[in-house]
């Protein structure tokens, strides 16, 4: 069966791979087309798109591209009609992937979304487009299945697929000696992984926040884990004075299982730190100080975290510094109480633990693969 996938960013490129990688277990004589990234190329198939050339973020970087947003859309569009799926995948990215839906749907195109849009956290409004254009529904948490079902969706959980890249990466099972060899690391120091986001602006806000803890543990050594879409450059300009601070690039699991602690922008990569088992703070800083504190509060965060780990858990596992709840004097305790053997640490853990159960085992790419080649058969 032919199978067209639309993955816009780093993160659905990785699950999006994964999840190609099933639906050949199931269907090997599946044809993919796609817009992805290289690991999904690395599977097989034809990418119409990489996700570098789509990539728009925030509301200025939208308004000045409204010609290569159109451009997109009507370019997807008509290379759908043109080769006809049997079935078309949308992996997260809901700004294009739900109209991408209402299009195919309208044109009696089979259409499961796999990592379901995050409306329990805002744009609840586009619930009533899921239910309407989508005909499977997969979430990656447990929490997120009971909400859409709340809507009469079906719905679907069969875990998360950050289980199964982190099960296959490289270097796995390495020896922290071989790990700061090969990344010119001194051993004898503890490491901080500093994990600044993978946007312009979640660098320019955060980073800089992150660099102030250097100078107050000279005893440790900060690791800046490399998003795929920035480049060395990009983070140059915030390391002038901190010429001790590396980058290091496509390593992030590595860099977590190594790490004593970690400081991180809230996102997938709080959940990912979690299930590596590394103590952090979870940080996030934007423009406009108290303003835009009031607004996310009030106006479109819809949700009592900003981090996935306390939103699977229910409750306050890891400190959330959002905004006006930032101070340096926090942030400098949190890590000294994550750095040494300290009760908060070891709750942490234990924490982590209680998380690993609810997220489920390994292999979710796989079962969810299984899921939709037998369902796509069956006309589902």
């Amino acid at each position: 069966m032919k199978y067209y996938l639309i993955a816009g960013e780093a993160s659905g490129d990785l699950h999006g791979s994964n999840l190609m990688k099933g639906i050949l277990e199931s269907d090997p004589e599946a044809s993919f087309r796609f817009w992805g990234g290289d690991l999904m190329q690395a599977v097989g198939g034809f990418m119409v798109r990489h996700y570098k050339e789509t990539a728009v973020m925030g509301l200025w970087d939208v308004v000045t591209h409204l010609g290569k947003i159109r451009n997109n859309f009507a370019t997807c569009r008509r290379d759908i009609l043109e080769h006809r799926p049997d079935l078309l995948i949308l992996i997260d990215y809901p700004g294009f992937n739900l109209s991408m839906a209402e299009f195919a749907h309208s044109h009696g195109i089979k259409v499961y979304y796999y990592i379901a849009p995050k409306t329990w956290a805002s744009k609840e409004y586009r619930v009533k487009t899921i239910r309407r254009v989508v005909d499977r529904l997969y979430t990656i948490f447990p929490f997120e299945t009971a909400y859409f079902k709340r809507f009469g969706i079906d719905v679907h959980f069969f875990g998360n697929p950050t289980m199964d890249s982190i099960e296959s990466r490289i270097f796995k099972g390495e020896s922290r000696e071989e790990f700061c060899q090969r990344n010119g690391l001194d051993v004898t120091k503890p490491v901080v992984a500093l994990l600044a986001g993978s946007r312009t602006g979640e660098l320019k806000y955060n980073l800089p926040v992150m660099l102030r803890e250097v100078a107050l543990h000279p005893e440790c050594q900060f690791v800046i884990a490399g998003a795929p879409s920035f480049g060395q450059g990009d983070y140059e300009k915030y390391l002038t004075g901190y010429p001790q601070v590396k980058v290091v690039f496509g390593e992030t699991y590595q860099l977590l299982a190594q790490a004593r602690c970690a400081i991180v922008t809230s996102g997938t990569a709080t959940l990912e730190t979690a299930l590596m088992n590394c103590p952090q703070v979870v940080l996030y800083l934007m423009w406009g100080g108290g303003f835009s504190d009031f607004i996310a509060k009030r106006l479109i965060i819809k949700v009592p975290y900003i981090s996935l780990v306390n939103l699977n858990l229910n409750r306050r596992a890891v400190e959330e510094l959002f905004q006006k709840s930032y101070n340096p004097e926090k942030m400098h305790k949190l890590v000294d109480d994550m750095l040494a053997d300290t009760p908060y640490r070891a709750k942490m853990l234990s924490d982590y633990a209680e998380l690993q159960r609810v997220i489920g085992d390994a292999g979710c790419s796989y079962r969810a693969a299984y899921d939709m080649v037998n369902n796509l058969k069956e006309g589902k």
